[in-house]
């Protein structure tokens, strides 16, 4: 199954996709012989801070309180203080939490791994970390890191055949469409067959964004608050993705595409903050919507 999500980065829309591929580690004839069972043993997972479960933490330094506090009761490798959407994923598939590639200590590899990385892009960026958070594991090297991991498994246990199933959650940046279909080309060449499609959320409303603003002027915050000419840059990016949906509907004949909007739900239970056990929309932003 493969589910695209949006995000963003300092405002701006997010440039990479996070993307869930559930590998099927079985004889090929044995899965084609049960094509109507929903069985996904093993999850590999490539995004940016909102599904990083260690990544950057292993590779940089340690992920600092309050991260973690609400569920591990201690920083966790998230950029969160509880659990992710991937985290939830593997609970309901009933898998344990993802290993993140890049970690040493403590991880297995039995149900899958995680290649995402907060600050993470869709493009390779000449920045450094140190200086502005752009992790230098963009998509490409993400792609380069599971291949390798599929390809050395497939040394270590060379008896067995491979047939993959994906699941895929993306977020990009306008001009990067065309990368993101050759990601879901690539995946698809490999076996992924059933893609789950994200769009980005209301960008405008994210905690990093609502607190750089003071004394707007007239026009600039939308009903809920929130930055309006951003969110109507997440519509629009919206508006193509699910053209560019389209499109890869077409160009992968055999890969059944789900268009999930996202945004609207996002923005739905910003309108409710309070219904929600939340005293103000700005105690919504903070812990809900990145």
């Amino acid at each position: 199954m493969v589910k695209v999500e949006g995000g963003s980065v300092g405002g701006v829309l997010a440039m990479l996709p996070l993307l869930v591929i559930v590998g099927v580690l079985h004889d090929v004839a044995a899965v084609e012989a049960t094509p109507s069972r929903c069985d996904f043993p093993a999850i590999y997972n490539f995004g940016d801070s909102n599904s990083d479960t260690g990544g950057i933490s292993a590779a940089f330094y340690q992920m600092a309180a309050p991260d973690g506090e609400t569920y591990f009761h201690r920083p966790a490798g998230r950029a969160s203080d509880g659990r992710l959407i991937i985290d939830f994923i593997a609970e309901h598939l009933g898998l344990p939490h993802l290993s993140a590639y890049l970690d040493s200590l403590g991880t297995s590899y039995q149900h899958g791994a995680n290649f995402a990385t907060g600050g993470a892009t869709i493009r390779r960026q000449n920045e450094s970390w140190f200086l502005n958070g752009v992790s230098p594991f963009s998509l490409d090297i993400q792609m380069a890191q599971f291949d390798q991991f599929k390809n050395r498994s497939a040394y270590l246990y060379g008896s067995l055949r491979v047939r993959y199933r994906a699941e895929c959650i993306l977020r990009t940046m306008l001009s990067s469409f065309s990368v993101c279909v050759f990601f879901c080309q690539h995946l698809y060449d490999q076996g992924a067959r059933t893609f789950w499609i994200h769009n980005t959320g209301p960008i405008g409303c994210l905690a990093i964004t609502i607190q750089a603003v003071h004394d707007p002027m007239p026009g600039y915050l939308d009903k809920q608050g929130c930055v309006k000419d951003q969110n109507d840059m997440a519509s629009e990016f919206n508006r193509q993705l699910k053209e560019k949906v389209g499109q890869l509907r077409r160009q992968l004949p055999e890969a059944a595409l789900t268009y999930i909007d996202v945004y609207s739900a996002k923005y739905g239970l910003i309108g409710a903050a309070k219904e929600q056990g939340k005293e103000t929309k700005k105690d919504f932003y903070e812990t809900s919507i990145s």
